[in-house]
């Protein structure tokens, strides 16, 4: 049994040195399990005064008195005092304990030893300490144990949810974290364990008139300080231990308030509980493409978050940023002001940040699968309208790839997210549109699937290899040419149009590609071997 800094009443009379003395419990055999903190030795009628809860007291009675009020009196401060056992060594002073010294230890709850042999109070003390400071010592231990792992997750590119799962794993109980006004932002649970967490978290939610005035029974809470620093009582969250599958000990104390110093830079670096709330609905949007989140426990968990679409469809959506628009540190403000556009499209969304990955994700709820179209057009102009805002377009960077994949229920959006996650990755350095199709894209997935594999550079090299040459040492360049040919479908007057050429200009450039590619530019089969070719060159060297 786990006990705070101490053992057991009923683990010292185990120990050798008592267990010497032949003790008998004459009272309060039914509190053996209160924790003793330290022992104490001693003979004086007021020792209680020196006493402050948690001792093993020792002693040969010389200071309980001799009439029965002294005694009384003697083992009802004790009792007052909250120490954890009073242990009488009988010799001398006591052939065996009165009557009323075992009657009053009775009433007052007080486990009441009687040693039947004299030890030697030094040895006793002694090893009882060294027990205490032991198992103090495994305490620690076992608690610096998970601050290590919550350690080497965050120094590996973890965040919060890793934390949490250490956490919940180690305590076999949910654990969250919540901002100091009591807004869940992150929730964990064990694998084997009976509940759904956000479903737990849901059930307190109407519990929380009854929290606010007390935590309830076995709940572990831990604050998670600010940016004032110690001492300041700035609190920036709370983590919560929950008491489901088992009883919470005190070495569960101690590892989460040493995972809450790990948590506090981790928020101090997200400096806003904005983004720590838009972290942990990215995660939700992530667990439930990777599979992770069922699409039957989905509804209640994203109703916990926020998000209740109805009955209608829903539809995934991906922004994905260019390397160099990454927001650094400013994912707090880009969340916020893309929230705030899309209060505008008048459609329920759920919308979280992957910062690692450079990701939107959002969930839309629509009414029909008619309204697709429309509520993109909106949602993909809220989405740039909140990086702009956010102040993260700039002169030559790539804009951000809105993706949207295809209305469903649950089960769809799971897959639809993941797949227009990969989709918005294929997609970068694409000719800028407002929002893809993610169905549109399935060619340069696969070809961005397929860029480490050594056979589509060769491929690429074969197709257009000698264009890319000419290229390199000539003007004018004939890639752009061929590229604006085949988006056209091979209309000559649309590509001249677009490329602010003549005809005859045109004509003969064609015929240079023919040339040079040793093709037929109007064979169909060369034409979708170029067309592939030119969209898998991005993927590869």
């Amino acid at each position: 049994m786990d006990t705070q800094g101490g053992i057991t009443v009923q683990r010292a009379l185990e120990l050798p040195g008592l267990r010497s003395g032949l003790p008998e419990v004459v009272a309060g055999a039914d509190r053996l399990q209160r924790t003793v903190r330290w022992v104490h030795a001693g003979e004086v009628p007021n020792i209680a005064s020196l006493l402050k809860g948690g001792e093993l007291l020792l002693t040969t009675g010389l200071g309980l008195g001799t009439r029965p009020a002294e005694q009384r009196a003697f083992v009802r401060r004790l009792a007052d005092r909250g120490i954890a056992a009073l242990v009488v060594e009988l010799g001398p002073r006591f052939a065996r304990l009165p009557a009323t010294i075992v009657e009053t230890a009775r009433a007052a709850g007080l486990p009441l030893v009687q040693l039947h042999r004299e030890v030697p109070f030094v040895a006793v003390t002694e090893e009882i300490h060294t027990e205490i400071v032991n198992g103090h010592y495994a305490l620690q231990r076992r608690a610096e144990e998970v601050h290590r792992q919550c350690t080497e997750a965050l120094l590996g590119g973890g965040g919060v949810p890793q934390v949490l799962r250490i956490l919940s794993d180690f305590a076999a109980n949910p654990v969250f974290l919540e901002t100091a006004e009591g807004q869940l932002l992150y929730a964990a649970g064990t694998e084997s364990g009976p509940a759904d967490p956000l479903q737990v978290w849901d059930g307190l939610r109407g519990q929380r008139a009854a929290r606010e005035s007390g935590p309830p029974t076995g709940t572990v809470l831990v604050d998670v300080p600010g940016g004032g620093g110690p001492g300041t009582g700035s609190v920036r969250a709370r983590l919560v231990l929950l008491a489901v599958s088992g009883a919470l000990s005190p070495v569960h104390r101690m590892a989460a308030e040493r995972a809450a110093g790990l948590l506090a830079v981790v928020l101090m670096q997200a400096r806003q509980e904005e983004e720590l709330a838009a972290r942990g609905r990215g995660d939700f949007l992530t667990d439930l493409a990777e599979g992770r989140i069922s699409a039957e426990d989905a509804p209640a968990q994203a109703r916990v978050l926020g998000f209740r679409p109805g009955d209608g469809p829903l539809l995934p959506v991906v922004m994905r940023l260019a390397p160099e628009l990454s927001p650094s540190g400013s994912w707090a403000l880009l969340a916020r002001a893309v929230h705030e556009e899309l209060a505008a499209v008048g459609v329920p969304a759920l919308l979280g940040v992957r910062p690692v990955e450079g990701r939107v994700p959002l969930l839309l709820g629509l009414r029909s699968e008619s309204e697709r179209t429309a509520v993109a057009d909106r949602v993909a102009a809220a989405l740039r309208a909140g990086v702009e805002r956010a102040g993260l377009e700039g002169a030559g960077a790539h804009p951000p790839v809105v993706v949207v994949g295809m209305a469903g229920g649950w089960a769809a959006a799971s897959a639809g997210l993941r797949h227009a996650a990969e989709t918005a990755t294929a997609a970068q350095g694409l000719t800028d549109r407002p929002w893809y199709d993610a169905r549109r894209l399935d060619i340069d997935l696969l070809l961005w699937r397929l860029r480490d594999h050594p056979d589509l550079a060769a491929f690429v090299d074969r197709a257009i290899g000698p264009l890319r040459d000419h290229d390199r040492a000539s003007r004018p360049p004939l890639l752009p040419t061929l590229e604006t040919y085949l988006a056209h479908a091979g209309r000559k007057a649309e590509t001249a149009r677009e490329l602010h050429l003549n005809r005859q200009t045109l004509y003969n450039r064609l015929a240079r590609i023919s040339e040079l590619l040793g093709t037929d530019l109007d064979d169909p089969q060369t034409v979708l071997a170029l067309s592939l070719a030119l969209r898998a060159r991005r993927h590869t060297p």
